[in-house]
């Protein structure tokens, strides 16, 4: 009676791939798509390359105070801390990184990290392409991970406008 189940089951997958053989196939556009993410669609819990905040003023939200590096599993991140002085801010706080780095060869992206921060510093961003053939390159230093400044536009009209570019 065995044998007669263990067909049935056979003939009941073999009939599901034969149904699904003859159906078009579908596809993302992922190569040949438009905009900067070309056609990818993402999940909202997508954990792509990480990237460093600034607060509203620019400055930066790493006051280096390594959690991350400390919560890391594969011990990826690399931070040197250096101070902040009146004439040069870089963070808001006392403290800011003066190098951070992420080694890709190592990292898993468990998001330890962006848990850990308590200034949300750190965050993963939606970039996927990180496949490269020379390990050296996977090696995020802080300038690649930054996010740029809100650049100003170069005249303002009223202070209207002023206050609204401000706020």
């Amino acid at each position: 009676m065995s044998i007669v189940k263990d067909a049935a089951a056979i003939a009941k997958g073999m009939s599901i791939t034969f149904k699904e053989m003859f159906q078009p196939t579908e596809v993302e556009n992922y190569p040949d798509g438009k905009g900067p993410m070309r056609g990818a669609k993402f999940e909202e819990r997508f954990r792509g390359k990480h990237q460093l905040q600034r607060d509203e003023n620019g400055l930066e939200k790493c006051v280096a105070c390594f959690l991350c590096a400390a919560a890391c599993p594969s011990n990826c991140i690399y931070i040197e801390a250096a101070e902040n002085t009146a004439e040069k801010r870089i963070s808001s706080a006392e403290r800011y990184a003066k190098v951070y780095n992420i080694d890709y060869n190592r990292c898993i992206f468990c998001g330890y990290c962006v848990e850990a921060c308590p200034t949300d510093a750190i965050t993963h961003g939606h970039g996927f392409e990180l496949a490269s053939l020379n390990a050296t390159t996977l090696v995020m230093r802080k300038e690649d991970l930054l996010v740029p400044t809100p650049k100003l536009p170069d005249i303002v009209d009223s202070e209207e406008d002023q206050a609204e570019i401000l706020a």
